[in-house]
């Protein structure tokens, strides 16, 4: 799963040493602090060497000598209660977890793959700095993720995709997909809600394990939620596998030895695992605008200008007007798009002049553009899908 995203300059971000001067844009500073404010990391407990140092001696160490674990970092309590969800539903299956460059459930292994930097607080911070989040670092996010994983890895420890009720439902495992870039229809009543952005839609895998997740919080009253709706057949069908399965051992186990991804083995340095991050995930972060932004509102705060957000707030409808005409997207992906513009001119702090009289044709010519690129992209891989 992906999250996932990048896009930050190095530098001395949470520097230990009073004489070193923090040269980052005061945008970036103050980013920094509201983000601290909003999900406070807990004090770090004493221990590794690599705690005290600064952001830019940090990136220099391998991950794999990092040596954290799951074992006595807030993961543990986490895990151990994954389990106990699963024991509460009368199943005797507990996926066995590791530490990964990410999210993840390697595909056909059962096994569930949890980023490292969520084993230590300072790991967080340094994530939260460089790619504006972390995910999973809430507890209730991270419960989330986990147990959409674990639908991974049951699905794989029992060979479920192989059944032709599975693939009646949720369709064939063996379908192409781009996690990044996938039809979404948020008013279909044919997928569950789980994780943001529609993910049950990405892909027949992704349909069960949001469907499994589901299943498997407590309270989520599913058969009421989705009551009267497609996606209540998958939920039911879920269930059923899953009291059918009960203690059942499963045919496929995983050994550390299939633990892709571990974090325990990669040799690469935290600065290279930003760096690749930010390749890979450049469309899907934020920051991805910030040059397009950055030549859309050039101008400086001053008595004449305003905020860009503002603008884009209050011209918002009139210009996803416009970009769904023209680029022929419906409304709610041009919405998306304009809500991420609008929440990363906010947080860089950019500025147009007041009464800009061509400023709204020039922003709905500028997102037309965007979006249009992003439907040929889509175009593309559902041809490369249909071709043999």
């Amino acid at each position: 799963m992906l999250k996932y995203c990048s896009h930050s300059a190095f530098g001395t971000l949470q520097s230990t040493l009073p004489s070193t001067p923090d040269t980052r844009p005061l945008t970036l500073r103050l980013m920094q602090t509201d983000r601290e404010a909003e999900h406070p990391v807990p004090d770090e407990p004493a221990g590794p060497p690599w705690a005290a140092l600064d952001d830019v001696a940090l990136m220099q160490w391998r991950l794999r000598d990092l040596k954290v674990s799951i074992e006595g970092s807030a993961l543990q309590a986490r895990v151990q209660r994954l389990y106990e969800e699963l024991a509460t539903q009368g199943l005797a299956y507990r996926p066995p977890c590791y530490l990964a460059t990410e999210w993840l459930c390697p595909d056909r292994i059962p096994a569930v793959g949890i980023p490292f930097y969520l084993a230590h607080p300072r790991l967080i911070r340094l994530e939260r700095a460089m790619m504006l989040e972390a995910e999973g670092d809430t507890e209730e996010e991270c419960m989330k993720l986990l147990r959409h994983e674990t639908g991974h890895a049951i699905n794989y420890a029992y060979r479920l995709y192989r059944r032709s009720r599975w693939r009646e439902l949720f369709g064939p495992i063996s379908r192409s997909y781009n996690p990044h870039h996938y039809r979404r229809r948020p008013y279909s009543r044919q997928y569950v809600v789980h994780l943001q952005y529609q993910y049950a839609q990405a892909h027949p895998d992704e349909d069960f394990a949001e469907t499994f997740a589901v299943w498997l919080t407590p309270d989520s009253n599913w058969k009421q939620r989705y009551r009267g709706r497609g996606a209540l057949r998958k939920l039911e069908y879920v269930d059923h596998l899953m009291r059918e399965m009960g203690d059942t051992p499963p045919p496929v186990k995983a050994e550390p030895r299939h633990f892709h991804w571990s974090a325990a083995r990669s040799r690469a340095t935290l600065e290279t695992y930003f760096k690749t991050k930010r390749r890979e995930f450049a469309r899907a972060y934020i920051g991805y605008y910030d040059a397009i932004l950055k030549d859309l509102f050039p101008d400086p705060p001053g008595p004449n200008t305003e905020k860009a957000h503002r603008f884009l707030s209050r011209h918002r409808k009139k210009i996803r007007s416009e970009v769904t005409r023209w680029a022929r997207i419906p409304k709610y992906a041009a919405d998306d798009l304009i809500r991420r513009l609008s929440q990363r001119a906010r947080e860089m702090d950019l500025h147009l002049p007041v009464e800009s009289a061509d400023a709204t044709m020039r922003i709905g010519i500028c997102i037309t553009a965007l979006a249009l690129e992003a439907r040929e992209q889509y175009l593309r891989e559902l041809n490369e899908e249909k071709t043999p």
